[in-house]
């Protein structure tokens, strides 16, 4: 679904717009830290791939963003739109469904802007874009990932018992959260 240019917009004092190859440095100044990373699926993040990945073509379903407090990056956010799941020959289910993530700067954490970033997410997604469901997911200890999802309205929708592979800890626990459009709406 193509909704036009969706960043740059601001709220209070952060402003969301899309990432540029100037953001990789100060991104993975703090990405790769250790407290940031331990609760990522992708513990490290490769500087080289980051910047090609933004100079590559744009993709039309991913929606992500970096978070600035002046012009400082503190935060990244994460819209990948995709098809829900559905019967062959139907297409209700197509591009109805996004997954969202986003990442906070340490030195700023504990100020909300995770909860920002994600309620950002949420109504872009279904604001602007009209999708019909979207999900995110943690691990289960990481207790602030899913006070950010609870806090943006999201509904806890599974514990998956050891189901998700944390290379300190080993098989943890997981959870998913999702918001359904109608209780987006419902909420405003």
């Amino acid at each position: 679904m193509d909704a036009g240019p969706i960043w740059p917009k601001t709220d209070q004092d952060l402003t969301y717009r899309p990432p540029t190859e100037a953001d990789v440095g100060p991104l993975l100044a703090w990405r790769n830290r250790p407290e940031v990373s331990r609760w990522l699926l992708r513990t490290h993040a490769d500087e080289d791939a980051m910047r090609e990945s933004l100079r590559g073509p744009a993709d039309p379903d991913d929606h992500s963003f970096v978070a600035l407090l002046g012009d400082a990056v503190v935060g990244a956010g994460y819209l990948h739109v995709r098809d829900g799941m559905g019967q062959d020959g139907e297409t209700e289910h197509a591009r109805a469904e996004a997954l969202l993530g986003w990442n906070v700067s340490p030195s700023h954490w504990g100020r909300g802007i995770g909860t920002r970033v994600a309620r950002a997410l949420l109504d872009v997604a279904f604001g602007e874009l009209r999708l019909h469901r979207v999900t995110a997911g943690c691990f289960a200890d990481n207790v602030a990932s899913w006070r950010v999802m609870e806090k943006a309205g999201m509904r806890r929708e599974q514990h998956g018992v050891q189901d998700s592979w944390h290379a300190q800890l080993g098989w943890v626990d997981g959870y998913t959260y999702a918001m359904l459009r109608s209780e987006w709406r419902a909420a405003r």
